[in-house]
């Protein structure tokens, strides 16, 4: 199962508090330390979290330096912990704008976590979906297979993504935000008021819950989809 969750509300969920914007990210940063050990537990493969847009970089830029620098600590903090855990780590989406020292971060990252197979961890920083699909196609017009390698290929993903079963954004927003456009062709969506900082295991198996309530159908009538479902 492959779940992608938009962390929104940090900003917001610090200005109720009466603190700077930049507490939030920290609080932000340290939940999602418990979303990852909680999609282990759950028995998920791919979860894949969109800490920074490209269109984040419009933001002042004391929050970016502070986003930016709270993954890297991060990546400093926890890969030993992902081992651990058997979790892999990947950073999608652009790299030319990043500075050396977190590049250096993210390098070492993969690298000592490149054999872990429980947890495909994607981080997706400074990430666009639309140019991302625009890259892609200014290479080759391709089969689905082949497009989504070279999806892959622009995003620094070690391998092709399978698509997204559901999609999860907290805050109370109900949009995708150029996130994962081509893998949530038929994602379920699930939104959520409760802000980021907040967001539990218990958040998230209510997330899981809703999701095994629905039936994916794909383009075909209920009844063919149950026997699909149903098939070994």
């Amino acid at each position: 199962m492959h779940v992608a969750i938009i962390m929104d509300g940090n900003g917001r969920w610090a200005v109720r508090r009466g603190l700077p914007r930049s507490a939030g990210h920290v609080r932000g940063a340290s939940g999602v330390r418990r979303i990852v050990a909680a999609a282990v537990r759950a028995g998920i493969d791919t979860l894949t979290l969109y800490a920074l847009s490209a269109d984040n970089w419009q933001r002042p830029a004391a929050e970016v330096s502070v986003l930016l620098d709270l993954l890297r600590r991060y990546l400093h903090s926890e890969t030993r912990r992902c081992l651990e855990q058997a979790v892999r780590i990947s950073i999608i989406g652009r790299r030319d704008r990043l500075g050396p020292q977190l590049l250096q971060a993210i390098e070492q990252s993969e690298r000592a976590t490149a054999a872990a197979s429980r947890l495909d961890l994607r981080i997706a920083v400074d990430y666009s979906a639309r140019q991302s699909i625009l890259a892609a196609a200014r290479r080759a017009p391709a089969q689905p297979a082949e497009f989504a390698r070279l999806l892959a290929e622009v995003n620094h993903a070690a391998a092709p993504s399978r698509e997204v079963d559901l999609l999860i954004r907290t805050g109370g927003e109900k949009r995708l935000s150029d996130f994962l456009l081509w893998e949530c062709a038929y994602a379920e969506l699930y939104f959520t008021d409760c802000l980021w900082p907040d967001f539990d295991e218990q958040a998230l198996q209510a997330a899981l819950r809703d999701y095994a309530g629905r039936q994916r159908r794909f383009g075909r009538v209920p009844e063919a989809a149950a026997a699909g479902a149903a098939a070994p």
